[in-house]
């Protein structure tokens, strides 16, 4: 069975968000990233102590876009991902990975400033930096917005799980300004029921039962 380190507010969602969308066997095994004890499983995956990690079988992988990419590879086709001559696949794939690269990724910087940097140093120029390059970077999902519904389109895909949880970082730690189209898209995104039964899923006690 496939396995992912991880737990309900991290990256890990996005993973097991896409699982129950295509309808594998998976299990949560949680981490505490607070812990100050050694999760020596955890470590071995990856030494890099980070989530999530994915274990299936022989396979070991970090990086959320990159798992979610082996799992539709894997385990496809899937309407999760357009096929390559399908005239929908470039956006999808622009904003698969924009929603790592060009918003959560740099959303990080402000919100982790703002917890874990002395308080002189909280509104520091980098966090102020990222906070701004990734508004910028939600002008293209604003955009598409106005076009459709969907990040690809007409159809919900992966690159919708990828930039809805961009998205909720964002609103969740006040670094992102989200408009009306964009509460919306949450809305649409969020109130499926495979992201209801992932973030039941990756609670603590669901996990570990």
């Amino acid at each position: 069975m496939i396995t992912v380190f991880g737990g309900q507010t991290s990256r890990s969602l996005r993973v097991v968000w896409l699982m129950e969308e295509m309808g594998l066997d998976y299990r949560v095994r949680q981490v505490d990233m607070l812990s100050d004890e050694v999760d020596a499983e955890f470590v071995a995956a990856n030494p890099a102590t980070y989530i999530p990690v994915l274990r299936d079988g022989d396979v070991t992988m970090v990086e959320s876009i990159a798992i979610m990419e082996y799992l539709m590879a894997r385990y496809g086709p899937t309407p999760m991902a357009p096929a390559p001559d399908d005239p929908a696949f470039p956006a999808y794939q622009q904003f698969l990975h924009l929603g790592e690269a060009g918003l959560a990724a740099l959303m990080m910087t402000p919100i982790v400033s703002r917890f874990l940097a002395p308080e002189a140093e909280r509104d520091n120029w980098g966090a102020a930096w990222a906070k701004a390059a990734a508004e910028k970077r939600l002008r293209l999902v604003r955009r598409q917005l106005e076009q459709a519904p969907y990040m690809a389109g007409d159809r919900f895909t992966a690159a919708d799980i990828s930039v809805a949880y961009a998205l909720e970082l964002g609103r969740q730690h006040e670094v992102a300004s989200l408009g009306e189209a964009e509460h919306a898209y949450l809305a649409r995104t969020m109130g499926r029921d495979a992201y209801k039964r992932a973030l039941e899923k990756s609670q603590p006690e669901a996990a570990e039962a």
